[in-house]
């Protein structure tokens, strides 16, 4: 090769390397000018600098260009095309069949680009072909090529396969023990990836470099593993690790993993060197530990900066806007995205989807579905959750529908979100149904699928079922045990649901709130007063479980419908927290019940001072006043409600029939069968009264419906 021609070459490896395109085409002119486009060795790195800087086409026209193509010619336009995505990595499969026919023998290199487009791919066949091709040609002992094959597997998922091809390299470097850790981080198998890491301390002789240091961090995502997390940090620092804001982001990813939100924050604070990524790591923990106001504010932090957001970054931003339903905000997100050009991105028209529906925006969200020609499953699963989210269960079966005629196949979350739709209709044979076809794609009875089963029949009053379900869930989480408890407590056997509970505790499955609820509901059908204090206080001492409303509800229930009205009264004053008007309107309605008026017109006179605006709390407070013969008072709250303008919400019902709910609303004639039924209705009403039948009546309070007409006329 003449000097001329070592100079060109000289310049276009320092241009590849530095991906400067614009000056390598001018070289590349001057090549074809000087005659030298001949040149095998100069074709080669013109094909490798447009591969490299991402003009795949480029370079496979100066491919084609040569003559006599030898491997370095094979191995710069395989390797350029498997870095490409799924498409460039199936064309490079399709390249190395090719170089096969032709006879060109490959060497390592080949065998590294062939490995890493399988992994693209995902296709294991493909890639144990090659395999079995290295071992043909005694190429699979460099530890190029075994290192390639280890990760082919370990992104395969095949990691018996990965270890017993990494146990058997003769020689490993750092990129096979990372590869290798990788691998076993990717199943979330932290105490493989723990013990590799530090059987490579003990044989490797380089030490830990900032690939191994991610790496081993990425599988340390419980808070189990947070210790472990704690000693690599302080290896990073010995060995001078920090000084790559690779390994900072790890380190900050690996506290926010494992909930330790405090030692990531320090973190995140100290590092010097942050990106997009170190501000994403941060951003989303927040945003996954409930302070989403401040990963709101600290995105705001990163936009002062001036430092561009990932699509990443913007996922986690959403997320904080559904969590703290800032719908304000998120179309503030949703406008800056389209701007950056990240809209067309699944993930972020998941997230976009996800965010317009949990707050509440579900016409936005079905606007950003509909605009998309294929949706995927991820998507449909969203949406499909956004309608039961907002109470548009019939919605939710309706789009499921769809989805199952277009034939998209479910996931897990999709038939769990769907059987919750059933739960909340009680609609028991689409339950059936829908039970019917997890079994028939596959799903068992793990969690969230057996869950949202026992969840279902438990709604439904069905508790055979329910019990079948939850006895063969190879596995029980809290939500399982609550369904189960949930639906003996509401179903009248309270009792069995007490003695279910100490199961649970036998178990080792620690209660949550919506446990305590539960319970408390049981002691409360069951009149089990002191029953009822000692699991209040147990959720307090023993599980460390702040009491919510719906505990404080609940023991006002217990004391109200044992009669302990007056202490009822004193433990509603008591509760430290804003409880509105649900505690008092509690109350009222037990006064009513034990004749209480004096008490009973309190509560009622807090409702009214609170502004309440359900019907309920004036009808009671009005039969209050009538039975004590309190006109002026009747006719007040009456004058009340009408200035108020509070009307009494229409009684609605449903039922099943062959597969199809029928909906009745009070006062409702658009129903195709009105006509019969209000026929069967007069009937019955007839034939009741013949047989001596007379609606109970409570002389003691007065039924103010007849009343309200003069209200509303």
């Amino acid at each position: 090769m003449n000097s001329l021609a070592k100079s060109f070459s000289s310049s276009l490896l320092h241009y590849t390397h530095h991906k400067n395109l614009k000056n390598g085409r001018s070289l590349h002119a001057q090549i074809i000018k000087t005659g030298l486009r001949s040149n095998l060795f100069l074709a080669n790195n013109l094909i490798n600098l447009y591969a490299k800087c991402g003009h795949i086409i480029e370079a496979k026209t100066q491919f084609e260009e040569i003559q006599e193509k030898d491997v370095v010619s094979w191995n710069c336009i395989i390797n350029g095309y498997s870095q490409q995505n799924p498409y460039g990595s199936s064309i490079a499969i399709q390249l190395f069949q090719q170089m096969r026919k032709e006879n060109t023998f490959p060497n390592p290199f080949t065998f590294a680009g062939v490995f890493a487009a399988a992994s693209n791919l995902f296709d294991s066949s493909i890639g144990k072909q090659a395999h079995s091709l290295t071992i043909k040609t005694s190429n699979c002992s460099d530890v190029f090529v075994g290192s390639s094959l280890l990760d082919m597997y370990c992104k395969s998922g095949l990691l018996s396969d990965a270890r017993q091809v990494f146990d058997k390299m003769p020689q490993r470097n750092s990129v096979s023990w990372a590869s290798m850790i990788s691998g076993y981080a990717s199943e979330r198998n932290a105490v493989e990836a723990l013990e590799l890491f530090k059987l490579m301390r003990l044989e490797e002789e380089e030490g830990v470099n900032e690939f191994v240091c991610t790496s081993v961090l990425s599988a340390l995502v419980l808070p189990e593993f947070v210790e472990n997390g704690k000693q690599i940090h302080c290896l990073g620092v010995k060995n001078g690790l920090l000084s790559f804001v690779s390994v900072w982001n790890s380190l900050v990813t690996m506290y926010v993993k494992c909930g330790n939100l405090d030692d990531a924050v320090r973190t995140f604070e100290l590092s010097s060197d942050k990106n997009s990524i170190t501000w994403s790591a941060m951003i989303t923990g927040y945003a996954q530990s409930g302070d989403s106001h401040k990963a709101l504010k600290l995105f705001s932090e990163m936009q002062v900066v001036g430092l561009r957001p990932s699509e990443f970054t913007l996922v986690g931003v959403l997320n904080a806007c559904s969590n703290v339903i800032a719908v304000g905000e998120g179309k503030q997100i949703h406008s800056y995205l389209l701007k950056l050009g990240f809209e067309s991105q699944i993930f972020i028209r998941t997230a976009l989807i996800d965010m317009y529906a949990k707050c509440g925006r579900i016409d936005d969200a079905r606007k950003g579905f509909d605009q998309l020609q294929e949706p995927d499953i991820v998507l449909w699963t969203s949406m499909i959750g956004g309608y039961v989210q907002n109470g548009e269960n019939e919605e939710a079966l309706s789009l499921y529908g769809r989805m199952e005629m277009e034939g998209i196949l479910p996931n897990e979350l999709t038939m769990a979100s769907v059987l919750k739709a059933c739960s909340t209709l009680a609609a028991l044979e689409q339950g059936k149904q829908i039970h019917a076809r997890t079994i028939k794609y596959g799903f068992g009875l793990e969690v969230p699928i057996g869950s949202a089963l026992s969840t279902m029949y438990a709604k439904c009053g069905n508790l055979e079922d329910c019990s079948f379900v939850f006895r063969r869930m190879p596995g029980r989480d809290v939500v399982s045990w609550n369904a189960m408890i949930s639906g003996l407590s509401q179903n009248g056997r309270g009792r069995e649901a007490l003695e279910l509970f100490e199961e649970m505790k036998l178990n080792g499955t620690n209660p949550d709130y919506v446990t305590f609820v539960n319970l408390l509901s049981a002691c409360s059908h069951l009149g089990l007063v002191e029953k009822g204090w000692v699991y209040f206080k147990s959720m307090v001492d023993d599980f460390r479980i702040e009491p919510r409303l719906e505990h404080y509800a609940c023991m006002v229930d217990i004391l109200s419908r044992c009669g302990k009205l007056q202490e009822a009264k004193e433990f509603i004053e008591s509760v430290p927290i804003d409880h509105g008007m649900c505690l008092w309107r509690i109350l009222l309605s037990a006064c009513r019940n034990y004749r209480n008026f004096e008490l009973g017109a309190y509560a009622g006179e807090r409702l009214m001072e609170l502004g309440s605006k359900e019907s309920s709390a004036y009808v009671l407070l009005s039969s209050i006043y009538a039975a004590s013969d309190r006109k002026e008072d009747v006719e007040r709250v009456r004058s009340m409600m009408s200035l108020r303008g509070v009307n009494k919400e229409p009684g609605c019902s449903w039922i099943e029939i062959k597969s199809q709910v029928h909906v009745f609303v009070v006062g409702d004639q658009l129903h195709p069968q009105i006509g019969e039924i209000s026929a069967e209705v007069r009937r019955l009403t007839k034939q009741m009264r013949e047989e001596g039948y007379k609606p109970v009546s409570d002389s003691n309070f007065h039924d103010i419906s007849s009343s309200k007409q003069k209200i509303y006329t």
